[in-house]
């Protein structure tokens, strides 16, 4: 499943092509299970409005849709470092939003008019400007949604302070990656960037989050900015069927200390790293590394 890093580097790819565009006609699939909304409702809210960003919150997609007829300027490139979190006048102007969850093997693609549909294709929005949005998604977890106020759960790992950090955690008696997990405490942090983000602290994931001590946890608050920042500018972790919005894999994955090493040496102590499984979910860590 696409995680933080992942979404927010197809959201950046997304937001320099089609910020400024409008969408004029909506295609919606049959399969029921990607459509969290009533497809008419979807198309209704899509068609005629013009996208006035596109912004990541937690592991969503939401596009910030106002009238299509006010002024705009051109779709233009902008830089894909730049962060994804819109201005205040432009929110101003949002009448609706587009909400897409990418799910386990969802992908949102920008492409011409003229290319072949993919099979597995959900939705397609028809810019003006010539070129679809297409939403493809095999396994159909994916979900498509329409609101005029979305908001993310918990809190957004790149934005909360350390001493909010450290109270998400504090006297929890679950184990700390299933706490890291819990979208309703940390939007956005997924299996991959906890396990790398739990080695960098040199803590065990199976460790109740209650025993860490404010030290530990601020370690962990640390090694988890310095995780995602990095895998942002690595494209993310291509490890399954991720591409970015232009359909180019990316890179995070030739960096990983720990997640899907399980029994190759450790590359810091040289130890087998181990694979356990916690709240049915694959965690791996080094028995040397981590305590």
């Amino acid at each position: 499943m696409p995680e933080l890093p992942e979404v927010e580097t197809i959201v950046r790819g997304l937001a320099s092509r089609v910020t400024g565009d409008i969408i004029e006609s909506v295609w919606l699939g049959s399969k029921p299970e990607p459509l969290k909304s009533p497809a008419s409702e979807i198309a209704a809210t899509l068609e005629s409005k013009r996208i006035t960003g596109v912004r990541r919150v937690g592991k969503h997609i939401v596009f910030d849709l106002g009238s299509g007829e006010r002024a705009s300027s051109p779709v233009r490139e902008k830089s894909s470092r730049k962060s994804s979190k819109p201005e205040q006048s432009a929110l101003s102007s949002v009448t609706a939003q587009w909400i897409v969850h990418l799910g386990m093997t969802g992908r949102m693609l920008v492409c011409k008019s003229g290319e072949a549909i993919e099979k597995h294709t959900h939705a397609v929005a028809r810019l003006a400007s010539g070129r679809e949005l297409r939403f493809v998604d095999p396994r159909r977890f994916g979900r498509l949604s329409v609101t005029h106020n979305f908001a993310a759960a918990g809190s957004e790992p790149l934005e909360v302070d350390r001493d909010r950090f450290v109270k998400l955690f504090r006297g929890r008696k679950t184990p700390i990656k299933s706490a890291l997990l819990n979208q309703m405490l940390l939007s956005g942090v997924g299996n991959i960037y906890a396990d790398e983000s739990l080695f960098r602290a040199g803590i065990r994931p199976r460790r109740r989050a209650a025993s860490l001590t404010r030290k530990e946890l601020a370690r962990l608050y640390t090694a988890i900015q310095e995780v995602l920042k990095e895998a942002i500018s690595a494209g993310g972790s291509s490890v399954s069927n991720y591409v970015d919005a232009d359909g180019k894999e990316g890179f995070f994955q030739l960096q990983h200390r720990v997640y899907g090493r399980e029994n190759e040496p450790c590359l810091v102590c040289r130890t087998p790293i181990k694979r356990v499984v916690i709240g049915g979910r694959s965690s791996h860590y080094c028995p040397r590394c981590q305590k």
